[in-house]
């Protein structure tokens, strides 16, 4: 149970940032680096799991297969991209339900039209208040624990309606039962500043996408504003993204990576061996062949 862990985190002074994780490869990757907690990225979920854009295409049953996957893979506490529930209360009450079996930390659901779309993309639209809140109730009732998991409540109203009505949705939905509040894409430093002053003492949510409608500041800036989680969603794949271009685009320039001289940077073999497990598997065999040894 990695809520109260978390929970624990975040009641400390200094913010809690999260690298984004997509894939099993990532997830060893800033497990092995010992961060506090991690981000399951819905956009790169969907991406590397299905090759598709984040919006609405993936299922519950999707995501909550990957959540299982990535928190059984780890001890580190997961965040995980919740969507919008995947439909209506009954829906949102069985996702919180599978997220929570599944060994998801926190859920993060949002108060976006069906079909979502990623935060820093347009086009997004919102539900009505009323509607969200419902569902962050429901969300946090339908937890095993008060703490079992918890529950953070995102509103994407910032870009089509303006931050006074983020503010107010946030507002509502702590009310609702939210343990963490999410205002996506607030677009200058001053609305930083706002969201922090507004909700002081709230475990507030900032998301960083390099690109994306919000400035990225240093977490120690987004500390004194008052956030307690900054997310990192897009980090990693945008990264991955960009080296395996160039390994790629090296291989097909060169045919082979046999000059060291201008070929792209490689992790060691070996030690990505380790990294995925292979020493279990080593020493596994060489017992089970001490134990075929003639006596």
């Amino acid at each position: 149970m990695n809520g109260p862990q978390l929970k624990q985190r975040l009641s400390q002074e200094r913010i809690c940032c999260l690298p984004g994780i997509f894939d099993f490869i990532s997830l060893k990757v800033a497990d092995a680096l010992g961060f506090d907690a991690l981000y399951m990225t819905g956009y790169g979920t969907v991406a590397s799991h299905l090759g598709l854009p984040d919006a609405g295409l993936a299922t519950y049953s999707d995501m909550v297969g990957r959540v299982q996957g990535f928190c059984a893979a780890t001890r580190t506490p997961i965040v995980c991209d919740g969507d919008t529930g995947y439909g209506g209360l009954l829906n949102v009450d069985h996702t919180v339900r599978g997220y929570e079996k599944a060994g998801a930390a926190a859920i993060q659901l949002e108060d976006q039209e069906f079909p979502k779309k990623c935060g820093h993309t347009p086009g997004r639209r919102v539900i009505p208040v009323e509607d969200m809140a419902a569902k962050v109730r429901v969300a946090s009732e339908a937890r095993s624990q008060i703490d079992s998991m918890l529950i953070i409540a995102r509103t994407d109203a910032r870009t089509s309606l303006g931050l006074d009505e983020a503010l107010r949705r946030g507002e509502r939905y702590l009310q609702a039962g939210a343990d963490i509040l999410f205002i996506e894409s607030p677009e200058t430093e001053k609305e930083l500043e706002t969201i922090g002053r507004t909700f002081a003492g709230v475990p507030l949510v900032v998301n960083n996408v390099e690109g994306g409608r919000t400035p990225i500041l240093a977490p120690q800036q987004l500390q004194e504003m008052g956030f307690a989680m900054a997310i990192y969603p897009s980090l990693g794949f945008l990264a991955a993204g960009h080296a395996l271009r160039e390994a790629y685009q090296n291989l097909q320039d060169r045919a082979a990576f046999r000059t060291p001289k201008g070929s792209p940077a490689l992790h060691d073999f070996q030690d990505f061996s380790l990294l995925m497990g292979f020493q279990r598997v080593w020493d596994f065999d060489r017992r089970q062949a001490e134990r075929d040894e003639p006596r």
